[in-house]
């Protein structure tokens, strides 16, 4: 395979898993930690079966009630990616490797075990559980050996957990049948230890830290931009601009890696409208242009592999994708993450930006907010270290006003748009329309403001009226008497989608920006003007509910200090202390703490023990939940470092 010298996480994991005892190891994504629980695999099912060795040498043909290995895996593109590795690994071997994951033909894998028989078997848990107990599917495992449970963090955040614990009651207890668990997992919370103490042997196992306590996350170390959009009608070319930079910079500098990108997208319908849309663009123009691939629920699996695969490969490539990729894919030399709209929480904008910036390698994260989204950013993503980037054209133009662009790219760009937006179906933005009404919102973010940018997207668009949003959902979201919202069904044909256009509509998609009400204060000015109103104004101070973008305010602007409760965007705001910015350091966790630790000398007396070792005094030793940093702890090496949010008093 090529491999020479085993990375940090694999000389601190294989070796302990080659003793035979259960192993329970946090580890990150991206070190090496699927070859880390692979060899211990392959090794005990040869220590077992020494003849399994040599292919020709394998005595006869494996059944599917021979599985000696389950590996579990939260996702259907982690899982097949583990596949690949085992696969690799057991060439030239009598060993069989099967997957079984959920989105699949179940009765295709079902027949390939079947017929070719499986000794390891790499399953989502949702898909396993259903074989297992499926009396027709005739698989079972009376002789399992080894069962690895990657990412378990995740699994359990998905709600896998009471299908795990039914797969493990399917198989023999470990009385009858001797059984080795690694369970590897990102962060220790409490629902992990607890399913690590159901499986495995309490009294014969080690715990491996393979993270430094002084080892700086990913999204610490990672330099992250928000970029505040005038509105939804934004996101494109802003993308446009951001990769056309990056594409740019990397040729201008011949020691820089290639621009690699994946943009994040928070549901399947915006990411295949985008990705149909920007394929249009001379971003993958055949002219200098670039690959553009798209992962998201809706494909077959088939696909979601072959262009993860094609991605993967890929040396300059964009991969527009939904959450499916956040966690646990591990897409090498990524420059670029750039995530659109509300990630739907801080843990989820984390994991997208771990994309990049991996193994050591460069990387930069983007986060494109429209300016009513600002407000709730702060709350779910507070703490982190996002500073404000002013550089890009194309987030401040008024797209489909009635000013042209000052800026030849970005008028570039919003042509580009316009001729994208004309070749695809209607019926897509509907559909992303719809779609967008499901986010999670907040306090500091209606559905009434998303769709104020809904319906302004949807005029920059040319269209008449905006989508027919149907009772039912506008019950279920609580929609009613907003001026402008049309609640009912669409009865129109494609044709009639793009309404009257000017030539470019003063830079806009299509017409200029009239319509619903009056320039941005429509749908009964709700929003206020540019210069003051309801929410107060873009650009001038004042006293709007929300305070001004530019200056003091309610809440604060954006550009300059103000004063506002929630601090101003360019300082009291995002990048500076104040009422909570996005980059001011915070409090700090609690008090210090011994070393202890899980690497200690110290051995505990219980299973917990064995975990809460390394934590400080000020949390106690068992504070290491979801919500780590509030426990006490940050001392030494000491504190609740183990939690998914273990970052609370760092920066934002």
């Amino acid at each position: 395979m090529g491999y020479e010298n085993m990375t940090e996480v694999q000389s601190l994991t294989i070796n302990q898993a080659l003793k035979g005892v259960d192993l329970v190891a946090q580890a990150k994504t991206g070190t090496g930690k699927t070859l880390a629980f692979l060899v211990p695999v392959f090794q005990r099912i040869l220590n077992a079966q020494p003849d399994l060795a040599h292919y020709n040498s394998r005595p006869v043909r494996p059944s599917s009630q021979d599985i000696r290995a389950i590996i579990l895996s939260p996702t259907r593109e982690l899982a097949e990616q583990i596949g690949v590795e085992a696969r690799k690994l057991a060439r030239n071997t009598g060993i069989v490797v099967q997957t079984a994951v959920g989105g699949t033909r179940k009765r295709e894998a079902l027949w390939n075990m079947q017929r070719q028989g499986c000794h390891i078997l790499v399953a989502t848990p949702g898909r396993l559980q259903d074989i297992l107990t499926d009396p027709e599917a005739k698989v079972a495992a009376p002789n399992c050996q080894a069962v690895v449970l990657d990412e378990a963090d995740r699994m359990l955040d998905v709600g896998f957990a009471d299908a795990i614990r039914d797969i493990i009651d399917l198989l023999p207890p470990i009385r009858e049948v001797d059984r080795q668990t690694l369970l590897f997992s990102a962060t220790i919370p409490r629902d992990v230890v607890h399913l690590a103490k159901s499986m495995v042997k309490t009294d014969n196992f080690e715990f491996v830290q393979t993270i430094r306590a002084d080892d700086e996350p990913t999204h610490h170390k990672v330099p992250q931009h928000i970029v505040a959009v005038k509105g939804y009608s934004n996101w494109f070319p802003t993308i446009l601009e951001i990769a056309h930079k990056g594409i740019e910079e990397a040729k201008q500098d011949p020691s820089a890696p290639p621009f690699k990108a994946i943009i994040f997208f928070s549901n399947t319908a915006t990411v295949e409208y985008a990705n149909k849309v920007l394929r249009r663009t001379t971003l993958a123009g055949r002219s200098g242009g670039i690959p553009i691939f798209d992962i998201h629920s809706k494909l077959t699996q088939n696909s979601r592999t072959r262009n993860a695969e094609a991605f993967r490969r890929s040396a300059s490539a964009i991969l527009v994708s939904s959450d499916v990729t956040a966690r646990g894919m591990d897409f090498p030399g990524v420059t670029h993450v750039i995530q659109v709209g509300l990630p739907p929480d801080r843990d989820q904008y984390i994991h997208r930006v771990g994309r990049t910036g991996r193994a050591g390698k460069v990387g930069q994260g983007w986060l494109i907010l429209a300016e009513e989204e600002i407000s709730e950013a702060r709350v779910r993503l507070s703490n982190l270290p996002i500073k404000p980037n002013h550089t890009i054209e194309a987030a401040k133009h008024v797209v489909g006003g009635e000013e042209e662009p000052t800026s030849p790219h970005v008028a570039r760009y919003i042509d580009e748009l316009n001729e994208a937006h004309k070749t695809t179906p209607p019926s897509m933005f509907r559909t992303m329309y719809l779609a967008m009404l499901g986010q999670k919102f907040g306090r500091n973010l209606r559905i009434d403001d998303v769709l104020v940018l809904l319906n302004d997207w949807s005029k920059a668009l040319g269209r008449a009226q905006p989508p027919a949003i149907p009772p039912r959902v506008a019950l279920n979201r609580g929609i009613k008497n907003i001026p402008g919202v049309r609640i009912g069904q669409d009865d129109e044909d494609d044709s009639a989608f793009f309404g009257a256009r000017s030539d470019r509509g003063g830079g806009g998609y299509g017409s200029d920006r009239g319509g619903y009400g009056s320039d941005r204060g429509g749908f009964g000015s709700r929003q206020g003007g540019y210069g003051g109103g309801g929410r107060g104004g873009f650009s001038s101070g004042g006293g709007g509910g929300r305070g001004g973008f530019s200056s003091g305010g309610g809440r604060g602007g954006f550009n300059s200090g103000g004063g506002g409760g929630r601090g101003g965007y360019g300082s009291g705001g995002f990048s500076s202390g104040g009422g909570g910015g996005f980059s001011s350091g915070g409090g700090g966790g609690g008090g210090g703490g011994g070393r202890g630790g899980f690497n200690s000398g110290r051995r505990g007396n219980s299973f917990e023990d064995k975990f809460s070792s390394r934590s400080g005094g000020g949390g106690g030793g068992r504070d290491f939940g979801r919500d780590g940093g509030r426990g006490g702890g940050g001392g030494g090496r000491g504190g609740s470092r183990f939690g998914s949010r273990n970052d609370r008093s760092a920066a934002f």
